[in-house]
């Protein structure tokens, strides 16, 4: 297994986000269906008002549904961005929380990073959060969401042994 050097354990404040939801199969995922939701909301990004972040592109995915899972396109906004929800997207908090990130490299297979990563956390002694934030992926703003070997930081909310 190949050893991971960009791991690390970080805590984040809380933060809020305005985004557009999709909800669906990991298959349709695979298929693109969450690259289509990326392009419209970069298409629409100019009505988010108060972005914190705007080079970041932020790609969370919350537990698993009967059929697959939650996932938001979003970006970090200030507080006082709650009268300025674009109509047909919605704001959403993500509490504080420890993390362990990792830097996904571009023409690495995803998959084996998101098993290395899980290797990284039981190896550490640590567990994973049962917060309903399963991880959340950060984009480069600039970079083509139909990219299929995007470059990304992957991060996995944990908990430490108590």
């Amino acid at each position: 297994m190949k050893q991971i050097q960009s791991a690390e354990l970080i805590g984040k404040e809380a933060a809020t986000m305005i985004g557009l939801k999709w909800e669906g199969t990991f298959a349709e995922a695979g298929a693109g269906g969450i690259r289509k939701v990326q392009t419209e909301f970069k298409r629409r990004l100019h009505e988010i008002k108060n972005m914190m972040h705007p080079d970041e592109l932020l790609g969370l995915s919350y537990h698993m549904t009967e059929t697959g899972f939650v996932h938001y396109v979003a970006v970090q906004v200030d507080d006082v961005a709650s009268p300025n929800v674009p109509e047909g997207m919605v704001q959403f908090e993500v509490p504080a929380h420890d993390y362990v990130k990792y830097t996904h490299i571009k023409g690495e297979s995803i998959e084996s990073s998101y098993h290395l990563i899980y290797a990284w956390i039981e190896e550490q002694g640590l567990f994973l959060s049962n917060e309903p934030l399963t991880h959340y992926e950060v984009y480069p703003m600039k970079q083509d969401s139909n990219d299929h070997e995007p470059e990304f930081n992957i991060f996995v909310p944990v908990n430490k042994k108590s």
